[in-house]
Order: structure tokens, then C-alpha cells, then sequence
């Protein structure tokens, strides 16, 4: 399978909201929630998106608590360990506020990724650390949740009312599933294949990535190349994915 990047929808979702964090009325307004189902791509997106753009990305531990949150952030700077919580936070306001301006000199963006941040969303603590360097570094914070993270935001008033803009990511469109066969497949892959790609995954990416592979194999030890996609029909009887439910294989079926 090819080391690509495809852009899906999701990614644009997450674009469009950039455009309007750099848009956004109230200055304080710094914070974007990504959420989403397990399997929809957001890691490899916010990911992606942190390494190409030189912003820092973290994922966030069920075991976090603030002198260990300092640490992860400082750890992206390079930074030792502080010795103690009020020596970290100023170490870590300094890194921000520093790594900002210089951003802000080259014209690049400049934001902080906290991945898995469900486990961090009841904590006051962290929450309201990540509020003041928004609010005092000037630096906007991405949190990235599985569905648990804005339920558990909005006991927090004065948090949720710096959130710039909501992301939800969807499950892959159908166009979604065909831009990932022509990116990330070392085959040319039919449109009936595609489309029964998208129904067996159910539009998870994960599940896709996995049909992906199996084409490819299977393309590949029978000879398909330009001119002569992989179809449905050609992969009668061969396992397409795992059925994420059940943990069964899906069978493509000899007729539909």
C-alpha cells in the first residue's frame, strides 16, 4: 500500500475550521474540539496536519494528571521534566509564547494537538491550564475526543466559551472511499468494488485501509494493472475486511 496523505472530507471539515479560528470574533476564542468515532482517521489528520505545519502533537494518557501533562508539553520543546508544578507551567508558558511569536515571524501557523483528549476533559485542572495558555500564550489548543469530550466540556463554562469552532467527523462518503483506493492502492480498483467497499466498512477508514490491503494482495497475484481494475466480481469468495462488530470476516459474495 502506498505512503500517501489522501484528503477526505474529514480533512476539509478540519481545514474549514482553521479558516474560521483565524476568522473568529472574540480573541480569546482559541480552542477547536475535533470529535468522532473510533476509526474515522482523526489521528493520522491531526497528525499529519501537527508534522507538516511544525505544530506540537500529543497524546493525551487515561493516567494524565497536571505535573504529567507538563511534562508531555515541555517533552515537545525539549525541555526537561520540571522539578514542580508552578516551575513547569512557567517553563511552558515561555515555550509557547516564544515558539508563537517566531511562527508568527515566518507566517506559519502555530497550535498545540492534544489527541485522546476524552481522558483529559473531566479534569479542571488541565483543562484550565490549557485555558490559560490560550488565553496568556495566545496559542489555540486542537482537542481531539471520541464523542465523551464536549459532554464533558460544557461543566465547564468558562472553557466552552473559547471553543472556536466543533469538528465531527463523519463516516467516509462514498467519493471518500474512491479517493483512498486511487491514493493508497498499488492497483486500480472498479467502482463496484469501491461501493461495496464502503458498505462493508461502513464508511470507517480503518476498515477501508484493511479492504485496501487485501486488494491489493489479490490484485497483485493476479496480474491487475492499468487497464484492468479489480472488480467485484474477480473477488468472489476472498475476504474483503473483519466485520468490526462481529470480528468476522466479510466475504465478497459471489453474486449480489
Amino acid at each position: 500500500m502506498k505512503n500517501a496523505f489522501v484528503e477526505t472530507e474529514n480533512y476539509a471539515r478540519f481545514q474549514s475550521a482553521l479558516k474560521e479560528l483565524e476568522r473568529r470574533g472574540a480573541d480569546e476564542a482559541r480552542l477547536i474540539i475535533v470529535d468522532g468515532e473510533p476509526g474515522l482517521g482523526k489521528t493520522t489528520i491531526l497528525d499529519r496536519w501537527a508534522t507538516q505545519t511544525g505544530c506540537i502533537y500529543m497524546r493525551a494518557a487515561k493516567q494524565w494528571t497536571p505535573i504529567w501533562f507538563l511534562e508531555t508539553l515541555l517533552g515537545a520543546f525539549r525541555l526537561p521534566a520540571p522539578s514542580s508544578f508552578k516551575r513547569g507551567f512557567g517553563q511552558a508558558m515561555d515555550a509557547l509564547v516564544q515558539r508563537r511569536t517566531a511562527c508568527a515571524l515566518a507566517r506559519r501557523p502555530f497550535a498545540v494537538v492534544i489527541d485522546e483528549a476524552d481522558h483529559i476533559s473531566r479534569s479542571i485542572d488541565i483543562v484550565e491550564s490549557i485555558r490559560d495558555f490560550c488565553d496568556i500564550a495566545e496559542v489555540p489548543f486542537v482537542l481531539v475526543g471520541m464523542g465523551k469530550i464536549r459532554a464533558n466540556l460544557t461543566r465547564y463554562p468558562q472553557v466552552t466559551s473559547r471553543v472556536s469552532k466543533y469538528v465531527r467527523f463523519e463516516r467516509a462518503s462514498l467519493a471518500d472511499v474512491r479517493a483512498l483506493m486511487d491514493g493508497l492502492c498499488d492497483v486500480p480498483v472498479a467502482d463496484d468494488l469501491v461501493g461495496f467497499t464502503r458498505q462493508a466498512a461502513d464508511g470507517f477508514n480503518r476498515e477501508v485501509k484493511e479492504a485496501i490491503a487485501n486488494i491489493e494482495r489479490f490484485g497483485k497475484r493476479n496480474g491487475n494493472g492499468e487497464g484492468n481494475p479489480v472488480r467485484l466480481a474477480q473477488m468472489a469468495g476472498q475476504t474483503l475486511l473483519n466485520d468490526r462488530k462481529s470480528g468476522q470476516p466479510i466475504i465478497v459474495p459471489e453474486a449480489l
